[in-house]
């Protein structure tokens, strides 16, 4: 079994390491917020990888998409990869049906899950740099008498925690159940996820430290409606994926279960060591403005580069967003930090990566870019969750799909 490489009009790229490293290690808290322990089974395939006068490097990453679909279990794995020039190659390996075997659609599209935080920051700091917002007023002063509970109390939080995730407030997610099947066509308003959260009571102290909550995003998304007085989904869609010419990502409709555009199917596991079973369609509003959004590899490395480039930000802007904070749990490496709505990860080639990663049932992805230029995204069509039922397995799986982005940018 093998992956195959998309290149359209890409020349060969010389020298080339043998196959991406498979090292366990932890993972980025961040990717895995949507995803519940679950199982699942390894598929095969048959497709060729590369073309003739492929250099060792698309190899490299061909056997990395490869290995998760192989080693990890993922039924497919799909891969978009930038270079300093502009070069795009993609990859696909695995199967984009378990029932039909039909073929993994290039640049298909997947759930974003959480990289959806670094478009809702986004767009939170363009508010910022309007002067609608300041990232060092209480939450309160915008949403007043909303952000109560145990030990919560909104005055004492303020906009700039909610983003850096430093606000103490829990998070929904696992209040949600553990069967993604039994969720799957359920519509939460935003309001739901956050009475979820506030009913659990602080986790600490607001900026006494660094801790993941989807929580932080959804009220991130509430800020926006309050400040414009337009709908979310209308926010994103008119500052950050219409002038990116983000043509293949969109904000789901309410009640929006499938998919618009060509895509591999996603899958998920009801219980540990369960097999998987098809959840393409899904409500996404469990995630809305911490994970709803929908797009593609492409359109993932188009967003982050534009975002480093500053055509999204103003400078004052770009720099908040990538000022970081230690990640002091779950990181997939040493140094790993976290800005306002974005991770700041050490490459082994000595390079930073600002971007993200999602987890939402059905799909995984983690990439970004670097400023210089080059940018990766690998997307599996389970989560790690799902494909193993042993949780030092589970965290391997999820280390491989970092790895890769690893090898893509660095290699």
């Amino acid at each position: 079994m093998s992956a195959r490489l998309h290149t359209p009009s890409v020349p060969s790229v010389p020298g080339a390491p043998d196959r991406p490293k498979r090292r366990r290690g932890r993972v980025l808290s961040a990717v895995a917020a949507l995803a519940v322990l679950g199982g699942g089974l390894a598929v095969s395939g048959s497709l060729a990888y590369g073309s003739p006068g492929d250099s060792g490097h698309r190899d490299a990453v061909g056997r990395g998409a490869e290995d998760l679909v192989r080693e990890d279990g993922f039924p497919a794995a799909l891969a978009a990869v930038e270079d300093r020039d502009g070069r795009v190659r993609d990859y696909t390996a695995g199967t984009g049906d378990l029932e039909t075997g039909a073929a993994v659609p290039v640049n298909g599209q997947v759930r974003a899950g959480s990289n959806t935080k670094s478009l809702t920051a986004a767009v939170v700091l363009q508010l910022v740099g309007e002067g609608k917002v300041k990232l060092d007023e209480p939450i309160e002063t915008y949403l007043p008498g909303l952000v109560r509970g145990d030990g919560i109390d909104g005055s004492r939080i303020t906009v700039r925690n909610l983003l850096q995730h430093t606000s103490g407030l829990p998070d929904y997610v696992q209040s949600l159940g553990m069967d993604p099947f039994e969720i799957r066509d359920t519509y939460y308003n935003p309001r739901d996820v956050l009475d979820l959260a506030l009913s659990q009571g602080a986790a600490f102290e607001p900026g006494a430290k660094w801790q993941y909550s989807n929580t932080n995003y959804v009220l991130a998304g509430l800020l926006v409606e309050k400040v414009t007085g337009r709908p979310f989904g209308e926010e994103i869609t008119n500052r950050i994926i219409e002038p990116l010419g983000l043509t293949d990502t969109y904000w789901p409709s309410t009640g929006e279960r499938g998919l618009r555009g060509e895509h591999p199917k996603g899958y998920a596991a009801a219980a540990p060591g369960a097999p998987l079973k098809d959840i393409t369609r899904l409500d996404p509003s469990q995630a809305w403005a911490a994970g709803q959004l929908v797009t593609t590899p492409r359109d993932l490395n188009r967003f982050f580069s534009a975002l480093l480039d500053g055509e999204v930000l103003g400078a004052a802007e770009l720099k908040e967003m990538t000022t970081t904070v230690p990640v002091t749990e779950g990181a997939p490496a040493p140094g790993t930090g976290y800005g306002l709505g974005l991770f700041s990860t050490p490459l082994s080639c000595g390079t930073e990566l600002y971007g993200h990663g999602g987890s939402i049932h059905g799909y995984e992805t983690y990439g970004g870019a670097t400023k210089d230029g080059r940018a990766a995204t690998v997307a599996t069509t389970a989560l790690s969750s799902s494909v193993a039922a042993d949780p030092e397995d589970i965290v391997a799986a999820h280390q491989h799909v970092y790895d890769l982005v690893d090898t893509a940018v660095c290699q």
